[in-house]
């Protein structure tokens, strides 16, 4: 059971049609239709009772609303009284162009600053650069090293993206494959790529995406799929034994080298963290930390 479910449920129980509830949630009838019944599968109950032209909650429908409601409740107030806590300490925002960074980035402060709490979001990289300039980041990962006046920055990691095909696809007996000889074709990508999807698309105009927004699904989906995707040396899809083959890109554009940037303030506690940072992963991470 998800608390998607609820909210479901509970726009349903106001809306009195699966269309209009759909409409609200912000996802397709079927869909809608389909986790409502996953739901009452889980309660094993009938929650629903369907006219022609409405749905209204049966009796034990009311009942689960009436108990979905509570958690909802629960989880607001829990959000809240989270929110509190992350107001009363000391909060790091950090934003990315692309997830991988963040992987090597997030447990070294942690290990570092385990005071600090990192608030990390994926944005475009031009609002990387005005947000990191006016103040509203802390750090920013950006795929260059920033030129800009009174900004320091250190190299975080390289990335290189390749091809996953399946073992069946006719590309995948090849040493290595540009994006033009990709293009056309029909993609699995998780959704959280960030600024790789616009390099994809800008290579590769004619090709088209399934995308998917949970990292777990999409890991699923790309075990299974016939779908041909990409993956980085960072991903454990990489990794994993798979009936995929992994083949090398050629363009220049797909091996990027990641810098992490500050703005310079002169005093400013985080000096000190970014001193560290620099070091650290001037290691390439091998060795301990340094102290």
């Amino acid at each position: 059971m998800e608390l998607e479910q609820l909210r479901q449920l509970e726009a349903v129980a106001s809306c009195g049609t699966f269309s209009a509830a759909a409409e609200r949630t912000h996802i397709s009838q079927p869909a809608l239709s389909r986790s409502m019944q996953r739901l009452e599968a889980e309660l094993g109950a009938s929650l629903f009772a369907r006219t022609k032209n409405s749905v209204e909650l049966n009796e034990a429908g009311l009942l689960a609303l009436e108990h979905a409601q509570g958690i909802l409740r629960d989880v607001a107030r829990m959000r809240e009284a989270l929110d509190g806590l992350r107001a009363r300490r000391s909060m790091l925002r950090v934003g990315t162009c692309a997830p991988a960074p963040l992987w090597r980035l997030m447990p070294a402060i942690a290990e570092r600053r385990p005071d600090l709490v990192a608030n990390p979001e994926t944005m475009p990289v031009a609002e990387l650069e005005r947000r990191l300039l006016d103040g509203t980041l802390d750090f920013a990962i950006v795929p260059y090293r920033p030129e800009g006046e009174g900004v320091r920055s250190a190299v975080l990691m390289r990335e290189d993206l390749c091809a996953f095909l399946p073992k069946g696809h006719p590309l995948a007996g090849r040493s290595s494959l540009s994006l033009a000889e990709l293009d056309g074709e029909t993609f699995l990508l998780y959704a959280g790529i960030g600024f790789w999807r616009d390099i994809c698309e800008r290579l590769m105009p004619r090709a088209h995406y399934v995308t998917q927004s949970d990292y777990l699904v999409f890991g699923q989906l790309a075990r299974t799929s016939p779908l041909p995707s990409f993956v980085t040396d960072e991903s454990e899809l990489k990794r994993a034994d798979l009936d995929r083959v992994s083949i090398p890109l050629e363009d220049a554009a797909v091996h990027v080298t990641f810098y992490l940037a500050m703005r310079e303030r002169p005093g400013h506690p985080l000096n000190d963290l970014m001193d560290w940072l620099e070091r650290r992963f001037a290691l390439t991470g091998s060795g301990p930390a340094p102290r």
